[in-house]
Parts: C-alpha cells; structure tokens; sequence
C-alpha cells in the first residue's frame, strides 16, 4: 500500500487545487523536481508543470508550497545550501532543507516539516513521479500523495536520467502494476 499514490494523472494540469485546499483542507505542497517539475538534470519549469505550479502557489501561498530534493537541500549534499539558493531562484519556490534522503522518514524529519509548515504532516500534500521514493515517502508521513506520469523524455538529450535510474523506474512500474 505504501507504492500506491492516492491519485494518479496525466500531468499536473489536471490537479484541483483549490478543491484540495478549500474542500479537503490541506494546508501545503510538497513536490519533488525531476520529472514532476523540471525534466532531470534542468533548472527550468517543464511548460506542463509551470501553470500548474503557478496556480498551486496562489491557493496555498508561496510559502506553503516547497521543494523536496534528494540532492538540492539534503544536508548530506548540499550543506551550505547553496545548490538549493540556485534551484530556488531558478524555479521560484523554496527549497527545503532537510536531514533524510527519500524515501527515509525519521522523527526529525517529521518535525522539520511540521515546523516549517505549522501543521500535521497528514494535512500536506506529496507530489512525485517515482513510486518508491516520492510516494513512500509521502505515504509513511500520512500525506496526501499525487503522482504525476514523467515527463517523456528526448533521446540524446541532455536532460534524460541515468540508465539506473530508468530501469528502477521500470521495476517500479512492474511491482505498482501486480500491486
């Protein structure tokens, strides 16, 4: 159960967000980038997820709304912060920083978030495309999780993720599918 997100979709237009802050009283975002936001390895909005992004900062307010990276933020990577300043004014949300890598929850965890949001992590919201990482994760601090399909990808583009990354995606799919 931990795999499945709680809604599935196209991409990020299709999301109602005020219907979730408004009528299902959540109170902040949390989005994971590669492939949610931006294509891997950019620093630019993906066009299907600007508008999206753009209305979800406006019902939930930019601070409510931030940026969950394993690498951009995780004090184990980034310890000056200084890779998530750069995403942050690349992309106009904040980055947050963070002591666990995904799909890892600990207590620390919960209270960085919590703190930083002023609420239960229950009335967050995760969105992310990968099953294992993004999705556990927001399933194991009791988020709403919305998983969003990848953006599809350019042969020989620089922006196309690791050939590891690609078969753990495709595992992923196998295991969700059986599930």
């Amino acid at each position: 159960a931990l795999v499945l997100p709680h809604i599935e979709t196209a991409d990020l237009r299709n999301i109602d967000w005020v219907e979730l802050k408004e009528k299902k009283q959540y109170k902040g975002v949390v989005f994971d980038k590669d492939h949610t936001l931006t294509l891997p390895y950019d620093m630019k909005l993906h066009p299907f997820a600007k508008e999206s992004l753009e209305q979800c900062i406006s019902v939930f307010g930019k601070d409510n709304v931030v940026l969950y990276s394993n690498s951009a933020g995780l004090r184990q990577f980034d310890p000056d912060g200084h890779h998530a300043m750069v995403l942050e004014h690349a992309l106009g949300i904040a980055v947050f920083r963070h002591t666990d890598k995904k799909p890892h929850v600990s207590a620390s965890t919960v209270k960085e978030l919590e703190d930083y949001f002023g609420c239960d992590t229950g009335n967050l919201i995760m969105v992310g495309d990968r099953y294992m990482t993004d999705i556990v994760f927001g399933n194991r601090l009791g988020m709403l999780t919305i998983r969003p399909m990848p953006f599809p990808e350019v042969e020989g583009s620089k922006h196309r993720e690791p050939m590891t990354v690609r078969l753990s995606r495709r595992m992923e799919e196998i295991l969700v599918r059986r599930c």
